[in-house]
């Protein structure tokens, strides 16, 4: 291997531990490693840059438009509402199959972060009003979402990229239920599996009583007003010693912290409060005479005209990642006020002004009843929904919205227009119909995944043109030899289940395409093949809640543990390694 061949090992090794470490924001890594590779003349501007010219990201664009009318209108929420159902006396199987059979279908026909994003909060009201913790639902939503992404190539930007990376290549680009053979049958069997193993490995988050369920724990500061009554008292004369589902955790005086908190302990005007408990409740303090959160002030300050509560996911990359309130100004910075914070299994601690925020974590906000909108282009949220959930905003398009879906569907599907030209098609349909407003479109799309893939697709040129693809091909093909075809699909598969894992989904398939194309080139195989291998392992991220961005989203929402992903997702992974490397030869020949 040349010396271009080392350097660009080198950037994908510094870049990876970059990611997996979250230093820095992974389109920010993966930029800097395309920019830096193009400074050291490794790949030149056509090649670093060209995933900006491909039509990978276009379409996914043009998507990201249609999951927002979706959003906005409440298009396909009458399905969602029919598939949950009341959910009376619904068991935990009962209730996944109503949730996943339904994620996975419309997931094959919408990208499947922004499908998450609009369901999740429904399935946590949901839940709640069944009986069943979110803790038992979401990772299977995210799951779901993940499974029928394969279905069809609108399911994933992943299936995008391979698809314009074949059109690169001078292939033939994937039609859109192309993968349908494969994906179908991997997708069914996934969500079987989740049926019947999640129950079993997820951990039971309830308490022994039956009136208690496991509830995402929040931290609330409450403030003792001047001349309140409570001033004087002791904590067990305030009442506030055992509160139901709410807990005292510390009281800060000044610069003293006093932990734990005595029964006998008295209470001083202005001490601040910190109580932990289930967001209803810590929310129901409000009731309590003589308490206030500590933030309300700045609430009445605008008059509180219009206000609502927000449940709000710091999203990966945002500026909130690492800072705390008090860094980033948050009121003058977003218009809001945060009353609690969650941390998937940690209690905190202390002035949640000085508490640096982590990707994941869940507020509660106060906040205009245009929060959403004004948000929506931030980048700082995943995820904004009410806290009594996310009610339709606009109704009158939602039935166009699912007319123009199917169109979108029957379009690219009999050839009368490209995937491209559809879709662009549908999205200008949407905003000249006023469905959405153009300024509600740009929103809707999510730049940070744009610029992500066009990176993508420039450091896969590099791997291709240093000469790393080749030199990772020849090896592959030296370790498989004695396997024959099925071993070189496996080596495939293995190779980007692994770099899906260290990078991202959408990265690891512009990394291994070219290691196909070698690899083809080399043993003479047909390169189609291989290429949805990359596609299918690429897109199926069950390990970690930082492989794919739905698992992220749902981290913090449900009180999760990082290993409660790779308990669930270990089965999952292992099945879509053995249907992907067994069916595809079968459905597409390598030869």
């Amino acid at each position: 291997m040349e010396i271009d061949g080392w350097v660009t090992l080198a950037v994908i090794v510094v870049l990876s531990a970059a990611i997996i470490t979250e230093r820095v924001q992974a389109t920010v890594a993966l930029g800097g490693g395309v920019i830096l590779l193009y400074l050291l003349g490794v790949v030149e501007a056509g090649d670093a840059f060209s995933g900006f010219s491909n039509f990978a990201p276009i379409i996914v664009a043009a998507l990201y438009v249609m999951a927002g009318a979706t959003e906005i209108t409440g298009a396909l929420s009458g399905l969602t509402s029919k598939a949950l159902g009341n959910g009376a006396n619904a068991g935990e199987r009962n209730a996944l199959a109503r949730i996943t059979f339904p994620a996975t279908l419309a997931s094959g026909f919408v990208p499947n972060t922004p499908l998450v994003a609009m369901f999740a909060p429904r399935v946590v009201a949901w839940g709640r009003r069944v009986g069943i913790s979110p803790s038992r639902l979401l990772i299977p939503l995210s799951y779901a979402a993940i499974l029928g992404g394969v279905i069809t190539v609108l399911g994933t930007s992943t299936n995008l990229i391979v698809s314009g990376l074949l059109s690169d290549a001078g292939e033939r680009p994937l039609d859109i239920f192309e993968i349908t053979p494969v994906g179908l049958p991997l997708a069914l069997a996934g969500v079987v599996l989740l049926i019947v193993v999640a129950p079993w490995l997820l951990p039971k988050r309830r308490a022994a009583d039956a009136d208690l369920e496991y509830v995402r724990e929040f931290t609330v500061e409450m403030v003792v007003e001047s001349g309140s009554r409570l001033a004087g008292t002791t904590v067990a004369d305030a009442q506030l010693r055992n509160l139901q589902g709410v807990y005292l955790v510390e009281i800060l005086r000044g610069d003293t912290v006093i932990a734990p908190v005595a029964p006998d302990r008295r209470l001083e005007e202005d001490d601040r409060l910190v109580f932990a408990g289930a967001v209803d409740k810590v929310v129901d303090l409000q009731g309590i005479d003589g308490l206030v959160m500590a933030e309300e002030h700045h609430v009445r300050a605008s008059g509180g005209m219009g206000h609502k509560f927000y449940e709000v996911v710091v999203a990966e990359g945002s500026a909130l990642d690492g800072a705390t309130l008090k860094d980033v100004r948050f009121r003058s910075a977003y218009g809001a006020a945060v009353m609690a914070v969650h941390r998937a299994s940690e209690r905190l601690g202390g002035k949640l002004g000085d508490l640096p925020l982590r990707t994941g974590d869940v507020l509660l906000v106060v906040a205009p009843e245009e929060f959403r909108e004004l948000m929506a282009d931030r980048g700082a949220f995943s995820v904004i929904a009410p806290f009594d959930g996310a009610p339709p905003r606009r109704r009158r398009g939602a039935r166009l919205v699912e007319v123009s879906m199917l169109a979108l569907v029957v379009l690219a599907a009999t050839g009368v227009l490209d995937l491209t030209r559809a879709a662009l098609g549908v999205a200008l349909f949407l905003v000249l119909a006023r469905v959405v407003t153009p300024t509600e479109a740009v929103r809707s799309i999510n730049l940070n995944v744009i610029v992500m893939i066009a990176f993508s697709i420039g450091l896969g040129r590099a791997v291709a043109e240093s000469g790393l693809a080749a030199a990772v091909a020849d090896g592959l093909l030296s370790v498989t030899s004695n396997w024959g075809d099925l071993g070189i699909v496996l080596g495939i598969a293995l190779g980007t289940l692994l770099a899906t894992e260290l990078l991202t989904n959408n990265a690891a398939a512009a990394l291994m395409f070219p290691v196909a194309m070698a690899t083809a080139e080399s043993a003479g195989m047909d390169v189609r093949p291989l290429a949805i291998v990359i596609l299918l392992l690429a897109s199926c991220s069950f390990l970690t809640p930082i492989g794919y961005q739905t698992n992220t989203m749902v981290f913090g929402m449900g009180g999760y543990r990082f290993t409660d992903f790779t308990r669930v997702g270990l089965p999952l992974t292992l099945t879509t390694l053995a249907v992907t490397v067994l069916l595809v030869p079968v459905m597409f020949p390598l030869r």
